[in-house]
């Protein structure tokens, strides 16, 4: 009978995460300023701690260039082979990094096992000094990305990668500390442990986010039988059915709904309705409404029968 959509059928060509372009590229530089000499500090000093911080500074340097990648290709407009463009690129690259991630931190605990056995020689100044050259790099780039990680999941990736790195930082300088003052050397993959333990809870968060985004789950916030109830509420509408929300990207949630009207001639009104409802009260702002009488609404039924 009649349909309609939240913005004309048009797609926004960016998202959440667009807006934060520069935090990301002032991010990655001072990433890639500093990880090489991480990774010489590490392999020169022989610390554990100190190469598992250094690990998490390659990943997230890699890590901070796909997330701009992602943008990049998030940003292009829509093709009739991609009706919604690329927008889910931004959640595979923030799936991506948690998956690396967690590769990384298996490493490191394996590596620290090793270590822990057969400590190593491990030259603790060097390590101290390269830990806080590190440590204010880190709290540089978490700067940068605070003010995006509450809306892009892309850019909450980037910022738990450097916010891991920090606590490195600050860890590879208790275990430098203790080296110099006492002689244990084992305290140094204990601690490199230690930092691939405590970040293993929020990468998890941060999969489990983009799983439940690319399986189209519902946004966080949307309670579709609520939402269902609210549309029936509503002057002129007697029943509604089939009702779908989901996650493009961060930012930008859309829904589909099958919508029983007494009188379709007033279709748009009620469209116009649920699109101001659903977008002030969910922020979703692809709404596609299908509007039917009952006769319409039974032989779509038996359809999906």
């Amino acid at each position: 009978m009649g349909h309609g959509h939240s913005h004309g059928g048009g797609i926004p060509s960016g998202s959440a995460a667009a807006k934060n372009r520069s935090r990301l590229a002032w991010a990655l530089a001072l990433t890639l300023t500093y990880m090489l000499a991480e990774v010489i500090g590490g392999l020169l000093t022989g610390s554990l701690a100190l190469l598992a911080d250094a690990a998490h500074m390659v990943t997230d340097a890699g890590g901070l260039a796909l997330s701009l990648l992602a943008i990049h290709y998030a940003s292009k407009a829509p093709t009739p082979g991609k009706s919604f463009g690329y927008l889910r690129f931004e959640i595979l690259a923030a799936l991506a990094n948690a998956v690396v991630l967690l590769g990384v931190t298996a490493y490191i605990l394996y590596e620290a096992y090793r270590r822990f056995m057969e400590p190593n020689e491990i030259l603790g100044w060097p390590m101290m000094l390269v830990a806080f050259v590190g440590l204010g790099v880190n709290l540089a780039s978490m700067k940068l990305l605070a003010g995006g990680s509450s809306d892009s999941l892309n850019v909450k990736g980037a910022y738990f990668e450097v916010f891991s790195d920090m606590l490195g930082s600050v860890g590879v300088i208790i275990a430098a500390l203790v080296v110099m003052l006492t002689g244990w050397r084992w305290i140094d993959p204990v601690i490199g442990a230690g930092i691939g333990l405590f970040i293993v809870p929020r990468t998890w968060r941060l999969l489990s986010e983009a799983l439940h985004i690319l399986l189209e789950g519902t946004p966080p916030g949307v309670d579709l039988d609520i939402l269902k109830a609210e549309i029936e509420r509503m002057p002129g509408v007697r029943r509604a059915y089939d009702l779908h929300a989901w996650t493009l990207t961060s930012g930008f949630n859309a829904m589909t709904c099958h919508v029983v009207v007494d009188d379709v001639t007033a279709g748009p009104d009620v469209i116009r309705a649920i699109r101001s409802s659903v977008k002030a009260r969910y922020g979703i702002d692809h709404a596609t409404v299908q509007i039917e009488d009952e006769r319409l609404a039974s032989e779509a039924v038996d359809l999906m029968v």
